[in-house]
């Protein structure tokens, strides 16, 4: 989508964005495999989730300033929302464990 918005749109702030907040969400899940204690677990997979939310909120700036169509954006959308409701249940089914 970054080589889309760039290359086809010529839009160069908001990809840089969603680039950063979308790479971010596996990054920091990547991280938590890799967790020394569930603490420092549950911290990684709090901020994947932060940053998913994050993503959501750049892809629907893109699709209202017309940077992505519809069909586009429904299915990065819905990825993103499955991904974000995943995020969710992991962190507060760790969460209420403690």
């Amino acid at each position: 989508m970054y080589q889309y918005l760039t290359r086809e749109k010529h839009e160069f702030i908001l990809s840089k964005q969603i680039l950063r907040s979308g790479t971010s969400i596996g990054a920091n899940i990547a991280e938590a495999n890799c967790a020394i204690s569930r603490k420092d677990f549950l911290s990684k997979m709090y901020i994947a989730f932060k940053e998913c939310s994050e993503t959501l909120c750049w892809l629907e700036l893109l699709y209202e300033t017309d940077y992505l169509s519809r069909p586009m954006f429904i299915s990065m959308k819905q990825d993103c929302e499955e991904l974000y409701r995943l995020l969710s249940s992991v962190t507060k089914t760790l969460n209420s464990a403690n």
